[in-house]
């Protein structure tokens, strides 16, 4: 039988809750009249003891943490107790929703990035994208609660601009970024497809090593794969996993996501480490791979754009913070603070994990490193053997797109439907939900509006990959249209508007050079990745994989 859904807002809208202040105060006086009940003896006198055993572990948990004062603070820590929307979030699942939306296909191309510019340039923008990427991230979390420690909560990214920006800012923010997530999307499922093909490839070499060789002699290309049964796969996956409500039940999905990152960067890891130790390769250059000049700088600029789409999470970080859990009542909220604290340790990680891929992967191979480090090129570059565990790091490949593609689904997801919820309002098509069981287990919640919209655009991505099966190109592209906008100018000018910096000061100068500078380098990236992508489709045939002569 279906059951009503009910009348609550759907997670992830841009517009703030409607405030009841009445009704809040009643909330918070009845809930204190029932706790002074609860300590009061019998003989009516009321338990001093007991209240200063509850004030002592208050303070305890909210040791240097100042304590709120007036109404407004109080309102604020019931809302958080009171809302429909149950918060569990912790420090550990934001991380891991960090780690699984930063280690993702741009890990897999670093090495070639790298091996664009050499090992001077390389490594030094890796670590410039890195600290770009913690300041501001840093500044975005504090856009959460506006004005700071308030009750108004900004739940998405587009919400916290408007709130603090304005409605012109707010379009120019939803567009992007929720432009980007489609586009990481459609990158994702390429990624996922080219990580399944090769597993199926790399099982043909080694079951086949008489044809390969043959084939080969005669200057073929043994075992080509096409991508579109893979991508198929991935969608029917997404379509499943699209059911899911919100971001809050996705954790489990991003933690087991967050590990497999780690498990095939490590396999990468210890494959480049092993391929260097061995004699008779080339350690790469100093100024990089050895190119025509126009050719030179596609490759350098289409290098830029894959590091900065390596630590492109800010898109979905204050989505991210809305799932955690909100701070006792009578205590400061402490989202920001523990979500810079996810923060730190995310990109502490992924940062370490970047620079030894990337270095050692570009150490093993040199100036012919692969465009993608677990996938074996056209001329043979890329890891081998031993080929069970280059499978398990495909595989491994395959189940974080899976969860990064739903860690960015989410956000959009609620945003589409929001506005239909606020377009038409309560219905049985957009509300009504059926419970789907496994021997008597609720498993999913379905409304028939979330199946079919969800469906469809899980649909659509999956067509575009098959129509545009360029990897490097597209991770390019996709670091270049975000990067500045959503990473750098947006963060900034948030701060500015919340700390009220002055105009011409020694700060508001920094922050603007700064701003203007990656503004600079993500539209060259963006001129570089377009510029690769025209040169690819010249001899393009649809739904066709191309495998390129050596």
């Amino acid at each position: 039988m279906p059951q009503g859904h009910g009348q609550g807002r759907a997670r992830g809208s841009f517009v703030a809750p409607v405030t009841r202040t009445e009704s809040r105060a009643a909330a918070i006086a009845m809930r204190t009249q029932s706790s002074l009940e609860r300590r009061t003896s019998a003989s009516g006198s009321l338990d001093l003891e007991g209240l200063r055993s509850n004030e002592q572990l208050q303070l305890q948990y909210c040791t240097d943490r100042a304590p709120y004062g007036g109404t407004e603070a109080t309102i604020a820590s019931a809302e958080a107790a009171s809302e429909p929307e149950h918060r569990t979030g912790t420090v550990l699942t934001a991380t891991a929703h960090v780690i699984t939306t930063v280690i993702g296909s741009g890990i897999l191309s670093l090495t070639w990035a790298i091996s664009t510019m050499g090992w001077i340039a390389g490594p030094a923008l890796l670590f410039a994208f890195a600290g770009v990427t913690w300041y501001t991230s840093l500044l975005l979390t504090d856009a959460y609660r506006h004005p700071k420690g308030s009750a108004t909560r900004n739940r998405t990214y587009p919400q916290a601009v408007h709130t603090i920006l304005g409605s012109k800012w707010w379009l120019f923010c939803a567009s992007v970024q929720y432009t980007k997530i489609v586009v990481i999307h459609v990158g994702y499922t390429i990624t996922a497809a080219i990580s399944m093909v090769a597993v199926r490839r790399a099982n043909c070499f080694h079951s086949q090593p008489q044809e390969v060789a043959m084939i080969e002699a005669d200057g073929g290309i043994a075992c080509q794969v096409s991508n579109n049964p893979f991508m198929l796969i991935f969608g029917a996956f997404q379509i499943i996993l699209s059911q899911i409500p919100d971001l809050d039940e996705l954790w489990l999905v991003s933690i087991v996501a967050a590990l497999v990152s780690f498990a095939y960067s490590s396999i990468g890891l210890g494959l480049a480490i092993g391929k260097t130790s061995e004699s008779g390769h080339s350690f790469g250059t100093l100024g990089g791979r050895q190119e025509a000049p126009v050719a030179k700088l596609w490759a350098i600029l289409t290098g830029i754009g894959s590091l900065a789409f390596a630590y492109e999470f800010s898109i979905v970080l204050l989505e991210i913070q809305d799932t955690l859990k909100p701070a006792p009542i009578g205590c400061r909220p402490t989202e920001s603070k523990r979500m810079k604290q996810a923060t730190n340790s995310a990109l502490l990680v992924t940062t370490t994990f970047y620079l030894s891929v990337g270095c050692l992967g570009y150490s093993a191979f040199g100036d012919k490193a692969p465009i993608n480090l677990l996938n074996v090129g056209s001329s043979g570059e890329g890891f081998v053997n031993p080929g069970w565990l280059v499978d398990c790091a495909n595989v491994f490949v395959m189940i974080n797109m899976l969860g990064g593609y739903q860690v960015l689904a989410q956000p959009w997801f609620a945003f589409v439907e929001n506005a239909v919820y606020r377009r038409f309002g309560v219905t049985h098509f957009t509300h009504t939900e059926f419970i789907v069981s496994i021997r008597g287990v609720p498993w999913l919640r379905l409304t028939a509006f979330r199946l079919i919209w969800r469906t469809l655009y899980v649909c659509l991505t999956t067509l575009v990959a098959m129509l545009l099966p360029f990897f490097n190109d597209v991770v390019a592209l996709i670091g270049a249209i975000g990067f500045w906008p959503l990473t750098v100018f947006l963060p900034i000018e948030l701060h500015i508007r919340q700390a009220e910096v002055p105009r011409w000061q020694c700060k508001w100068i920094c922050l603007q050079a700064l701003s203007i500078v990656c503004a600079v380098v993500s539209l060259a990236a963006g001129v570089g990745a377009v510029a690769q992508i025209i040169v690819a489709c010249k001899d393009f045939v649809p739904f066709h994989t191309k495998y390129a002569s050596s």
